[in-house]
């Protein structure tokens, strides 16, 4: 288990309603920038609090301002956030390129809400006035008295203008007079750190799982084996199709239905944004193993028997036990980001249903907890020597993945 740090920082508009929220990565709780490669950074930002945390809640319901390097843009990363959730803050360009122009268009033409920062006033920028929304201007680097002819140029084109850096009330009186309609600095609001938990994936299964993309056609079968072998891939491949998912509510009953869903374009893109973003470690924490053999005891459980209609969702539901402590959130909230089918649902929340049932005669096996286990076994015609003899075998299982 490690922390997590994301800074957000308020925009507003005239009104002073806040309108959304400007992420920044964060390495430490040091409210500053780290050094580090700002794709690193992109990557590091939509790895920990959006397919591991949950943006909207991060960004209060409103929109998102995340800044997306060429290099991301041209991966696709923005495609995996609901259009109508973010803005696209272009970063690191000094001129609008025949690319840039390029990618600004396919976003646009996507629906996405794109901003355009680093803006110097030159008329190079123009061209890309019909598919940006903001353009956000650093008063400390340009005057805003020198915009009265950029908003001239920008009458026929539905742009608004956002001033970064606003430090006085004095300023904010001044801005509102030039034109600009939304505001963001010090004076509102200084960037607060939020500090989250997360589980790094295994080193081993992140390297197979990168191989493994390499082959086509892709072999879902494979690659679902793989992600099961590791909580926080499991979480995140989740996160992704509910992202994806935005019109329909897509009722995941296992990892293979998952990663086909996704299809080959965007579980590459998950692949790579992971490896981009190094969170790799050979280390991992004994609330995996014990989910893991959870896992992998309720589905040797469901095999036959009474349980055996709800052997489809065992796996997953055992993997996602311990999800709580994974991400020190409460699972409420949590299921709310992972288009799980209704049943997986319930036995997460109460252990109620038949899954429940399963959950709770697993859990309490594995900790010794359960006063009345012996009553559950009997009642669905368990036995208790074969309970321990999968109990066993899922243990070996756990330790063979080399965890």
């Amino acid at each position: 288990m490690y922390s997590t740090y994301i800074a957000r920082q308020a925009i507003l508009d005239r009104n002073r309603a806040t309108i959304g929220y400007e992420l920044l990565f964060r390495d430490s709780p040091d409210n500053k920038f780290p050094e580090i490669d700002q794709d690193v950074a992109s990557s590091k930002l939509i790895i920990q609090n959006h397919l591991q945390g949950d943006i909207r809640s991060i960004s209060m319901g409103k929109l998102a301002f995340i800044n997306f390097t060429e290099k991301c843009l041209v991966n696709k990363y923005p495609l995996m956030f609901d259009k109508n959730s973010i803005i696209i803050e272009l970063v690191g360009h000094k001129a609008p390129t025949e690319r840039l122009l390029k990618i600004v268009k396919f976003y646009h033409s996507k629906g996405y809400k794109v901003a355009l920062t680093e803006y110097d006033l030159d008329k190079k920028w123009d061209v890309l006035f019909p598919y940006i929304y903001i353009i956000k201007v650093d008063i400390e680097v340009v005057n805003p008295k020198r915009l009265h002819k950029v908003i001239e140029r920008l009458k026929n084109h539905n742009v608004k203008l956002a001033a970064e850096k606003v430090e006085t009330n004095f300023q904010v009186q001044a801005l509102a007079e030039v034109g600009f309609n939304y505001y963001q600095g010090y004076f509102y609001h200084e960037p607060e750190v939020l500090v989250g938990q997360t589980l790094a994936p295994i080193k081993t299964q992140m390297l197979n799982l990168i191989s493994e993309t390499f082959h086509s056609p892709l072999d879902y079968e494979k690659i679902a084996t793989i992600i099961s072998h590791d909580v926080n891939l499991t979480v995140g491949l989740l996160k992704m199709v509910n992202n994806v998912a935005t019109s329909t509510r897509v009722e995941v009953t296992s990892l293979k239905q998952a990663a086909a869903y996704l299809g080959e374009d965007k579980l590459k893109q998950f692949v790579t944004i992971l490896a981009l973003s190094k969170l790799t470690t050979d280390k991992t924490d004994e609330v995996s193993k014990q989910a893991l053999i959870t896992a992998k005891l309720m589905t040797a459980l469901a095999k036959e028997g009474a349980f055996k209609e709800i052997s489809d969702f065992a796996f997953i539901t055992g993997l996602l036990s311990a999800i709580e402590v994974i991400l020190c959130m409460p699972i409420n909230e949590i299921i709310k980001t992972m288009p799980l089918a209704t049943p997986i649902e319930n036995a997460l929340v109460d252990h109620s249903g038949l899954l429940g049932e399963l959950l709770d005669l697993t859990t309490k096996y594995i900790t010794g907890n359960g006063e009345n286990i012996n009553q559950i076994i009997d009642m669905y015609s368990i036995d208790a020597t074969s309970i321990q003899h999968e109990f066993i075998a899922a243990c070996k299982w756990c330790k063979e993945l080399g965890i």
